[in-house]
């Protein structure tokens, strides 16, 4: 999809405010406590009907997906509180998504830093060692 500048424009505010509403408590659900979560990216649809948000969390898998569960069904409130910040004459239908990139990264990187750490290991094993 072509992102034009209006969608771009759109897509940043919506961040933007999607991060200042979960961390002012908007929404006052349990499920929501001590779950610190970070909107990743929101994608707007081409006719702005609609928003994709990816939403983060360093926590376990299982309770970044109970979170997210939480947030459809309170999108609506937040959908609320947007068009009341933003002052846009429509504001689009929230689907909010887990976004697990920064863990899954996070998880390669440790692989890469292991298996560098075994070849170090084999190459004193060897006597190859240069460093």
């Amino acid at each position: 999809m072509k992102d034009y500048p209006r969608s771009a424009r759109l897509n940043a505010q919506l961040q933007q405010e999607l991060s200042a509403l979960l961390r002012a408590d908007v929404l006052r659900d349990p499920r929501l406590y001590q779950a610190v979560l970070t909107v990743t990216a929101v994608e707007v649809s081409a006719d702005l009907g609609s928003a994709r948000v990816r939403v983060s969390w360093l926590g376990e898998d299982r309770r970044l997906e109970e979170c997210v569960a939480t947030l459809n069904h309170a999108a609506g409130k937040l959908r609320h509180e947007l068009g009341l910040r933003l002052h846009l004459r429509h504001v689009p239908t929230l689907r909010f998504v887990a976004d697990t990139a920064l863990r899954e990264g996070d998880r390669i990187g440790g692989l890469i830093r292991a298996a560098i750490q075994e070849d170090h290991r084999h190459a004193i094993e060897r006597g190859d060692d240069e460093s």
